[in-house]
């Protein structure tokens, strides 16, 4: 395994709102595992991928720029092995992830892809969405207004309006669901999986937590809920993930986010060496 040489892509900061040191730290376990199973882990920012610093064939990355995802997938076209997949991370920004979700029969919420400048109230209204969920269709969230939940479709058209104003041009409309919000850990081909209730759990990035509030213990299939996650990563392409779902009252399960690579922040000792082992597997079918 000592011919292996592999370049470990740190996420820029500003893509780690509030998680900053969450993401180093668990880039850093799987590099430390990774070493331990005799590879050469050499470590980069995305400015130094962006500058053409990066050379090898093997590329394990926590990428969130654009250009930086633009790289990893022509790296990818002529012949790297790159995890996350440039295209998987891409396939996670919001309106693209709406799509595949959707289009794959993946449970996610009744959703509306519109334009920052229309008007969308005669559309709420035609839907039945009251209460629902405003996100940036472009791009992963960097700021806490790039996901808004508002209470009406005034308030909703107001926060349209903003987003057009600081240069967003695409949202993606979510209804708000009423359940339990749970927070899912999972890797590709392993038996690793770990939820959580964030709101209990006293876990935020930007407070979003609160409008569902403390969990009611609703029963749930928790295989089910597995599987769901299992195919979602497989559909986007993302072999190390994370994300967000709402179990209804009635006990259903509904993906309302999906990450490429998150923080691990509850369980990162746990998870790390099973990333490790999921990106071990990927270079030995890689070199076979």
């Amino acid at each position: 395994m000592a011919d292996i040489k592999i370049a470990g892509i740190m996420r820029a900061g500003a893509f780690s709102p509030n998680h900053i040191g969450n993401d180093a730290a668990i880039f850093n376990l799987v590099a430390d595992q990774l070493r331990k199973r005799g590879c050469e882990v050499n470590t980069y920012s995305e400015e130094q991928l962006i500058a053409g610093q990066v050379n090898e064939e093997i590329i394990v990355n926590m990428c969130r720029e654009q250009r930086s995802i633009e790289l990893l997938q022509q790296k990818e076209d002529a012949g790297a092995l790159v995890i996350n997949s440039g295209y998987g991370i891409e396939n996670c920004t919001r309106e693209r992830m709406t799509r595949i979700l959707i289009g794959s029969n993946i449970p996610y919420p009744e959703s509306l892809i519109v334009n920052t400048d229309e008007g969308i109230k005669d559309a709420l209204v035609k839907a039945g969405f009251s209460q629902c969920w405003i996100k940036r269709g472009d791009f992963h969230a960097m700021h806490k207004e790039d996901v808004s939940y508002v209470r009406h479709t005034e308030e909703a058209q107001e926060v349209l309006q903003e987003y057009f104003l600081r240069g967003i041009k695409r949202a993606v409309i979510n209804r708000h669901l009423v359940g339990d919000l749970i927070k899912f850990y999972g890797v590709q081909g392993t038996p690793f999986f770990f939820w959580f209730y964030p709101f209990d759990e006293g876990h935020s990035k930007y407070g979003h937590e609160a409008i569902n509030g403390r969990s009611k213990g609703i029963e749930f299939d928790i295989n089910r809920l597995q599987r769901i996650c299992q195919s979602a990563s497989e559909v986007l392409d993302v072999k190390i993930y994370g994300g967000d779902c709402i179990v209804s009252p009635e006990g259903d399960i509904r993906i309302i986010d999906f990450n490429d690579w998150p923080s691990f922040a509850p369980c990162r000792t746990e998870a790390a060496p099973h990333i490790a082992r999921c990106i071990m597997n990927a270079i030995k079918a890689f070199k076979s």
